[in-house]
């Protein structure tokens, strides 16, 4: 269950003052080299990549990438849930960036490199923010059930709100992000049984400081999914607005990485003689 106290926040202020007056304007430095993307386009792209109307979808995304596009970041949020239509359900990160404060899902801005439209997303009417501080925000018919569930550690593990998108039948769309920043890898690594875990912190609603080990890496060697799912013919590909676009079932996903997890525990890790110091930080709690 969530700590006490603690619930999904339900979103509706207006959008930071960052986004304030993009909607529906060129970024000056596409002025006369990029053609803005209509929504209409943009349905189409959709559509044509294969997100399912009715479904689960969890977005990560560099909105530098797909822009310009009407109405700007919140045409965009806007576009991807006209393709859902009104029984399906949108999904974003929206973690926190400062592990020494108190997460309150009402107030607590994202992590800068969510980007700005899961920062905007979050603070939308109808859309709820989970209570963890590594949230997931979400707006359809299964946002309650998807960031109303328990408090889990790591924040990836089973039980948690990227796994009940995967319960759920959920997709995965990377929007000119790499696989990275697919949160869902985080999941399959926790399923396929990962042993290393990197010393993380988070304060509590009392100011606590709570230390618990997170499953973590660079990340780069999550690219390795992609060919996996290529080889097994589960993987969309495509373009949305001007990113290139990437779209998985969360379910096929998890399925195959965390077998590749089973066979390989370290497969993510860079080697030792690679240099990298996340990776090497993981591999020494083993």
């Amino acid at each position: 269950m969530l700590p006490e106290g603690t619930s999904p926040w339900r979103g509706g202020f207006p959008p930071p003052a960052s986004l304030s007056g993009m909607a529906g304007a060129r970024p000056e430095w596409h002025q006369g080299r990029m053609e803005m993307i209509s929504r209409e386009t943009l349905h189409a792209q959709l559509r044509a990549l294969g997100v399912r109307e009715g479904g689960v979808l969890l977005v990560h995304m560099s909105y530098r990438a797909v822009r310009p596009v009407e109405g700007g970041p919140e045409g965009l949020v806007e576009a991807l849930t006209e393709v859902l239509g009104p029984e399906g359900t949108l999904a974003m990160p929206s973690a926190t960036g400062d592990d020494d404060a108190p997460f309150d899902p009402a107030a607590t801005p994202n992590r800068d490199d969510l980007g700005v439209v899961a920062d905007l997303f979050w603070r939308m009417p109808g859309v709820l923010r989970s209570a963890h501080f590594d949230a997931v925000s979400a707006r359809g018919p299964q946002a309650e059930w998807i960031a109303g569930g328990p408090f889990v550690l790591p924040p990836a593990a089973p039980g948690s709100a990227i796994d009940r998108i995967r319960q759920a039948g959920g997709q995965v769309l990377l929007l000119g992000v790499g696989h990275h920043a697919n949160t869902m890898l985080h999941l399959a690594e926790l399923v396929g049984g990962a042993p290393y875990r990197s010393d993380f912190h988070y304060i509590d609603a009392s100011g606590a400081e709570v230390h618990y080990g997170e499953n973590d890496s660079c990340c780069e060697k999550f690219e390795l999914a992609n060919a996996w799912l290529k080889a097994e013919g589960l993987l969309r590909e495509g373009r949305v607005g001007h990113a290139e676009a990437r779209l998985m079932d969360a379910e096929d996903l998890v399925r195959i990485a965390a077998a590749k997890v089973r066979a390989d525990p370290l497969l993510f890790l860079h080697g030792a003689e690679d240099g990298c110091e996340e990776c090497d930080e993981a591999r020494a709690s083993v």
